[in-house]
């Protein structure tokens, strides 16, 4: 089924911190599950999310490099936590933080990504959103090398890894923490 992405609105939808957005890709990243929560939050029907890219949700606010990491981890099998800005069908917008749950069969091969989301905290997009707004003009000047070089000297700077920033940054602590690992394991295989 072909989606048309919608124009953005500017406005944000605020999640509620006990929602969890949940969905399942396979290896390709197209859409084979989704909870009622992500379908609610998204906009669109599940019938239109099955089977549809799950880059139909990329906000083009984002910088592509993010993705680029984000993908390059979990095709090698290896979690991410990543802050992202999606997209809903309407145009509106929603923050949130990702963390994965990769799925392999017995031989090792990826099968299918879980993604669960939450709403990103204010105090996480008061960091991500101009440091995204930078890299995404950087990205439209250099391309995606440039954007990636840029976000290289920022965290070396920091002396931190991307993954340690996002996780600093980002990770439920606290009873949030304890809500988000039971809600991944009520939704794992």
């Amino acid at each position: 089924m072909e989606i048309t992405r919608p124009t953005p609105t500017g406005k944000e939808i605020k999640l509620d911190s006990a929602q969890m957005l949940v969905s399942k890709t396979n290896a390709k990243g197209d859409i084979v599950y989704s909870n009622d929560c992500f379908v609610d939050i998204s906009g669109y029907s599940k019938e239109e999310l099955i089977g549809t890219p799950h880059n139909i949700l990329r906000h083009p606010d984002m910088p592509r490099v993010v993705f680029y990491l984000m993908w390059k981890e979990i095709r090698r099998g290896n979690n991410i936590i990543a802050v992202v800005k999606n997209l809903s069908k309407s145009g509106d917008h929603y923050w949130v933080t990702t963390d994965f749950e990769i799925k392999k069969t017995r031989d090792g091969k990826i099968r299918n990504y879980m993604a669960f989301r939450q709403g990103a905290p204010r105090n996480v997009v008061k960091v991500i959103e101009p440091l995204y707004r930078t890299m995404l003009e950087i990205e439209a000047k250099d391309g995606m090398d440039g954007s990636a070089e840029y976000f290289e000297k920022f965290l070396e700077a920091k002396g931190i890894s991307y993954d340690e920033f996002i996780k600093e940054l980002a990770t439920p602590k606290g009873i949030t923490s304890m809500f988000f690992q039971k809600m991944k394991k009520l939704f794992s295989d």
